[in-house]
């Protein structure tokens, strides 16, 4: 038996390395506080996502419906209705909308390529999408066999199967530039012209050529959370959502293949033990003893089956700030983020709010 087996067969034993079920506390930048769940909502919408932001407008989706929202407006416009759920919004400096579809594929609106689709099968699985110029695209597609929707069923059968294209829209040549990902599901452009990538399933954002050049880079990991979009932020570095937080009890499921299998074939998806967009709406959930209400009351640092959480990083893509709404709020399942006009909007997804994170004139957290 070679050291490496036996080292491995040694940390499965003791619960350690790879097998411990820790996750990372939040403290420094990422101390827990309330600003998320006392954000002022700017507007309501069903199961609201992919938010994106375009000169004074707002680009966002809620299952099939592409939407738009402009400040002052009581709720988004109806813009469109498509073959299948939008997963994927990016918009480029031409007003260009880029469409990923839960069926899979990409749709063009406006520009020079309005209407096409490019609906190649390495493309199965938009979940993020990043306009490099007026004829370059770089996606995000998240798993090589499952559909964006079914996120939940790729992190219980630990998927690393999700990959980062480069798609010319004007001859649909797709270049591969990174791939064997945890569920990539957020793309930003660094002024190096790099390209950042969110790795959900495992806790990290990397960094890669968009040319394909060279390895890709870990430029933030061990986070306590899934991290979800990223946007380049105006005062400099970057906004990051955190769609879920890490508990013991989850680090424990996926590592036990027997009962995520038996629980998968078994039980509805919506009461698995794992992450979710939002909480506490049916008896059914499974549950950890510190989550149970005692006379009513659900404590704020509960273990957390959903949660809120967007970071801001600097250039570095150090952690310098968060704002939270934590296991007794209701502003959870943070999917996307972006800034219009001074103003910083988040989507929560779980209950379908778009709030308005709480900055300065600087750009920073207030």
């Amino acid at each position: 038996m070679s050291f490496g087996v036996l080292s491995r067969w040694a940390d499965s034993f003791f619960r350690r390395g790879e097998f411990s079920v820790t996750v990372p506390v939040m403290d420094g930048p990422l101390k827990p506080n309330r600003l998320l769940e006392e954000a002022a909502v700017l507007f309501s919408l069903d199961a609201v996502d992919n938010l994106t932001g375009s000169g004074e407008t707002v680009w966002c989706s809620s299952a099939d419906a592409l939407l738009s929202w402009t400040a002052g407006s009581a709720a988004p416009a109806e813009i469109a209705r498509l073959d299948a759920p939008i997963t994927a919004i990016a918009a480029a400096a031409d007003g260009t909308l880029a469409l990923g579809m839960d069926a899979g594929g990409i749709v063009i609106r406006g520009g020079r390529h309005d209407g096409k689709k490019i609906a190649d099968g390495k493309l199965n699985c938009p979940t993020a999408l990043l306009f490099l110029d007026a004829d370059t695209l770089v996606v995000a597609n998240g798993s090589a066999g499952l559909r964006p929707t079914e996120w939940k069923r790729d992190l219980m059968t630990l998927g690393s199967s999700g990959s980062v294209l480069r798609v010319n829209l004007a001859t649909s040549e797709i270049v591969r530039l990174a791939d064997g990902l945890a569920f990539p599901y957020g793309l930003a452009s660094t002024p190096e012209g790099r390209v950042l990538v969110s790795c959900a399933w495992r806790h990290r954002v990397i960094s890669i050529d968009p040319a394909g050049r060279g390895a890709a880079a870990t430029v933030i990991e061990d986070l306590p959370g899934y991290p979800s979009r990223l946007v380049a932020a105006r005062g400099g570095g970057y906004w990051m959502t955190v769609f879920a937080v890490r508990t013991q009890l989850i680090e424990f499921v996926l590592r036990e293949r027997r009962y995520r299998e038996q629980m998968m074939a078994e039980i509805p998806v919506d009461y698995w033990v794992g992450p979710d967009l939002t909480s506490g709406k049916s008896f059914l959930e499974p549950l950890q003893g510190g989550g149970i209400k005692q006379m009513g009351i659900l404590k704020p640092w509960a273990p957390a089956r959903s949660y809120g959480l967007v970071v801001r990083l600097d250039s570095a893509c150090n952690p310098v700030a968060s704002c939270h709404s934590r296991a007794d709020g209701s502003v959870h399942g943070v999917t996307s983020i972006c800034e219009i006009g001074g103003r910083v909007v988040a989507g929560a997804k779980g209950p379908g709010l778009a709030v308005q994170v709480p900055v300065d004139a600087s750009g920073d957290l207030a």
